[in-house]
């Protein structure tokens, strides 16, 4: 990190950069790794926010009811108003690779940004894993398979590893692979947002309350999905060492992505919601295979084009979120935070290690939830851990502008100044509430991760004690 971060958050000196770092490349080199324009972090937002997830989203809402979608519509504006708060976070911060880890050891230190970064990395393999899992229901749809547990983990396991050969090609290869992918995956839920409401019929939607529970209860299992299905609004400001001008692009990206996202979310959720029946919607894993078989009849070739067009939605999402989970855990390592060997890089600035970690991590997590779960409660428990695990650096980042406008050292005045105090402290209460709506065993799980990064934080602090002295 650059001076300035660490004399104002009273950090100590960076002890590992990374091999690659851009500070140490020439202009030319510098400009091929900033590889990513408007257009292409853009299409990494929305590729990175709309994966396979969306494609099994509608199962799980109706589930909860129709007032899923009032939840689904709070949350799409949370997570627009976290789109502007990490654009000013990444103008305002001096360095802010890293994105939203690098916010928080900007404002609070060392430890705080650790933990940020911690809970963030585990959050983005975690859901690698919750995306394929979704992505194998479409593979089994396609294909017409219908394997066991250990069968679809070999199907995971190609999921998981494609990502991993296209991001080792490099950024530039990687960027074009995310474009097309975005571009495949918005065929069909266009189709369904536009076209699919001239087919739907109201009696196929469900009841407000469809959980057999309190409202309570119904607001938290369609706030885990939703929230999940909106993780990705970050990953231009994780990603800002590969975006072209990221103290402008990377709030723009964010937005544009996170705006377009939603807006697809919502017509084509409540589209799919209106043209399955309920009782067959609930518990199915490849609802829009149902929904294309109500608009064009029960021929297998609906079901089979958009199977597809969601195995390849799928991947791109895979492939960008092998990025930013090697992005992140880089900018932590490259500070001397984690461990040396997710910095190490390549001749084409790829953090192979992290890359190939970000692969072996869910792939292990795949075995073990194919081998205690079945169905759709393999996907909804793994979005369960997501969620709270990354509303926690959502509140690091949310926290970190509010510190810096309550202080006196702030520049923004006047009205401008009341509109990013309502934007940060709306982001603080969001993150809140997510956490608050997630329930109890999602807290649980993410407290014990907490506690587990705190001890191995005693290793990586008294290594860098160690570091100090021998310098010295």
């Amino acid at each position: 990190m650059a001076d300035t971060m660490h004399a104002r958050a009273g950090a100590p000196e960076s002890t590992a950069r990374a091999p690659g770092d851009l500070g140490q490349m020439s202009g030319r080199d510098r400009q091929k790794a900033r590889a990513l324009g408007l257009t292409s972090a853009t299409g990494l937002v929305i590729g990175s926010i709309i994966g396979t997830g969306v494609f099994t989203m509608p199962a799980v809402l109706a589930s909860a009811g129709t007032m899923s979608l009032l939840v689904l519509g709070v949350i799409a504006i949370g997570a627009m108003l976290l789109a502007v708060l990490f654009g000013q976070l990444t103008r305002r911060v001096p360095t802010a690779d890293g994105g939203l880890y690098a916010y928080a050891r900007h404002e609070f230190g060392d430890f705080a940004g650790y933990l940020t970064g911690w809970c963030y990395w585990i959050q983005a393999w975690a859901g690698n894993a919750a995306i394929v899992s979704a992505w194998v229901f479409y593979v089994d749809a396609l294909f017409g398979i219908h394997p066991s547990g250990i069968g679809n983990w070999g199907i995971a396991l190609t999921g998981l590893w494609i990502p991993v050969v296209v991001n080792l090609a490099g950024v530039r290869q990687m960027a074009w692979f995310q474009n097309v992918t975005v571009a495949l995956k918005f065929l069909p839920l266009l189709f369904v947002a536009v076209v699919g409401w001239f087919f739907v019929t109201s009696a196929n939607f469900g009841a407000f309350n469809a959980s057999g529970g309190s409202l309570y209860d119904a607001i938290g299992i369609a706030a885990g999905v939703a929230l999940f299905s909106f993780i990705g609004v970050e990953v231009a400001a994780i990603t800002a060492k590969r975006v072209t001008d990221p103290r402008r692009n990377v709030g723009r990206a964010s937005l544009l992505g996170t705006a377009a996202s939603a807006i697809l979310y919502m017509l084509a959720s409540a589209a799919v919601m209106g043209l399955v029946p309920h009782h067959d919607l609930i518990n199915n894993g490849a609802p829009f295979v149902n929904a294309f078989a109500a608009i064009f009849g029960q021929g297998a070739w609906a079901g089979k084009l958009v199977a597809s067009l969601a195995v390849a939605s799928g991947i791109g999402a895979l492939n960008g979120w092998t990025l930013v989970t090697a992005e992140v855990s880089r900018a932590v390592a490259a500070d001397g935070l984690f461990p040396r060997a997710f910095a190490w890089t390549d001749r084409k600035d790829s953090a192979w290690f992290s890359i190939v970690a970000a692969a072996v991590l869910p792939s292990v997590l795949m075995l073990w939830s194919y081998t205690t779960a079945t169905g759709l409660k393999v996907f909804t428990d793994l979005v369960d851990l997501t969620v709270v695990t990354v509303a926690i650096p959502y509140l690091f980042s949310a926290c970190a502008q509010l510190t810096y406008l309550v202080s006196r050292r702030r520049r923004v005045q006047g009205w401008l100044l009341g509109r990013d105090l309502a934007i940060a402290g709306a982001s603080v209460l969001f993150s809140l509430w997510v956490t608050f709506a997630a329930g109890y065993q999602a807290v649980y799980q993410a407290l014990i991760i907490v506690l587990g990064g705190i001890v191995l934080y005693a290793f990586v602090a008294a290594r860098r004690q160690d570091s100090r002295k021998a310098s010295s």
